[in-house]
């Protein structure tokens, strides 16, 4: 494979310039900025959509770069139907997978032209023949989540989660807003954002994937539901003043370590605690683990807040009303009965 076929770092200082080493300096700056325009799970998305399609074409003898939109639609071809055991992807994953190579195209100075016939049409065939509803992830209630998080243990690591699965829920936040918050502003190089706790309740400023936010948590009815107590109560046995609000703990669950948790956690907590707490028991258990994930927090807030759509939309941060409707599960869908509206 040549260095353009791999290429990581397409930024860099003009080739003839003064010895200075400015150009150097702000080409490493911009740099920094380039890679800020993504967030760190999308890049490593993005990479391995590289690394598979580059793979690919050394399998088949053809060259990844410059984009050919010939050679791009045999490749989404053979995602939609492999050859052999291995196992098509759906119509989702591969037009995410498209997105990849679009960007990294983009960022190798040859874009990619995704309505050329040879892509636009084969992925349109793609949609039709194998598309299907989006397979949603189950969205927990109130009462799921006071049962998850009765099944936490009472020391460090158990406040820790419970405050978790509250702030997540009452918060409607991503696994990445949760792990990326911060105990002030600007504490850490890697901060997604901070919390402010008043007497009414958790202000809580995010960096998320649509831009800055400011998300108000407000006290629950009582302490043992209270994502704001919740989080009192871990930061005050944890000794948290600074740095990341979530941090891993010591094996035996008494210490408060430096570490930032990652957002694989939060998932790992869910599928663990719905398993615990006994939802969905008419499922097999593997069912019942592919059911839940982080998205069942937010899922699970857009569905059982009674509250007006716009402040639904509002906190969730979704530009849309039409992205926060995708997230409420079966919420009004017979409010309003037209067949009746209508004099039936």
């Amino acid at each position: 494979m040549s260095g353009a076929e791999d290429q990581d770092d397409p930024l860099s200082a003009p080739v003839a310039r003064a010895g200075s080493g400015g150009l150097d300096r702000l080409a490493d700056t911009a740099r920094c900025y380039a890679q800020a325009s993504a967030a760190d799970n999308t890049r490593r998305a993005y990479a391995a959509d590289w690394a598979h399609f580059t793979r690919w074409c050394r399998l088949k003898g053809a060259a990844p770069l410059p984009p050919s939109p010939e050679l791009i639609g045999l490749y989404l071809a053979d995602l939609a139907a492999p050859k052999g055991s291995t196992r098509p992807l759906s119509v989702g994953s591969i037009e995410r997978r498209l997105s990849g190579l679009g960007w990294n195209f983009t960022q190798r100075g040859q874009p990619l032209d995704r309505r050329d016939r040879h892509i636009a049409t084969v992925l349109a065939g793609i949609r039709r023949r194998h598309g299907r509803p989006p397979v949603q992830k189950a969205a927990v209630t109130a009462e799921d989540i006071l049962a998850m998080v009765a099944t936490l243990p009472r020391d460090l690591r158990g406040l820790r989660d419970r405050a978790i699965l509250l702030l997540g829920f009452a918060g409607g936040l991503r696994r990445s807003e949760i792990v990326g918050l911060d105990a002030g502003k600007d504490d850490t190089p890697d901060s997604r954002g901070w919390v402010e706790i008043s007497e009414p309740g958790a202000l809580l400023t995010l960096n998320a994937k649509t831009g800055w936010r400011e998300v108000a948590v407000g006290r629950g009815r009582s302490e043992a539901s209270c994502p704001v107590h919740a989080l009192e109560q871990w930061l005050h046995f944890a000794r948290i003043e600074f740095g990341p609000l979530f941090v891993a703990s010591s094996r035996d669950g008494t210490r408060a370590l430096d570490r930032r948790l990652n957002d694989r956690h939060i998932a790992r907590l869910i599928k663990r605690t719905v398993l615990d707490a006994g939802l969905r028991p008419d499922l097999p258990e593997a069912e019942r683990l592919a059911l839940f994930s982080g998205h069942s927090l937010r899922a699970g807030l857009a569905s059982a807040a009674e509250a007006e759509e716009r402040h639904v939309q509002t906190h969730l941060g979704h530009a849309s009303a039409e992205m926060t409707r995708r997230y409420q599960r079966h919420r009004d869908r017979f409010r309003v009965n037209l067949t009746r509206a209508a004099g039936l």
